[in-house]
């Protein structure tokens, strides 16, 4: 559905930083920054940027806004967290864990970067 997503980054050296290591603990290689000063993360089911603002004005987060990564094992979306608390995110959210819906479960972590973006790391637990 996603061809990519985009955030805006106060820092584009510390974000960088900061995605390298979450994305570095999903599989991902680090990101790449294009002659315009953007990173970019490349898949081959979508891409994943970060960006000062063009307009010139700071980066804001958005409120009730998240973007999530998918990950392979709760181990992986456990070391997401974790690379990210290192890296200057912030925990917030229920801590790291299980998280039941009428249909599935899901095992969910997340974080906010350094320039405030509600991230995450999900899951899906196969039903036994």
């Amino acid at each position: 559905m996603f061809s990519h997503m985009i955030l805006g980054a106060l820092d584009i050296e510390k974000s960088k930083r900061f995605y390298d290591a979450t994305l570095g603990a999903l599989g991902y290689a680090p990101g790449t920054i294009d002659d315009k000063g953007r990173c970019f993360y490349r898949s081959k089911t979508g891409v994943f940027g970060i960006t000062l603002p063009i307009n010139g004005e700071p980066a804001t987060h958005g409120n009730g806004s998240t973007i999530g990564f998918a990950a392979e094992s709760p181990e992986a979306a456990n070391a997401w967290h974790a690379a990210g608390l290192a890296n200057g995110g912030t925990a917030c959210e229920d801590p790291p864990g299980i998280r039941e819906g009428a249909t599935m479960k899901l095992y969910l972590a997340y974080l906010r970067d350094p320039a405030g973006n509600k991230i995450c790391a999900l899951h899906r637990i196969p039903n036994a």
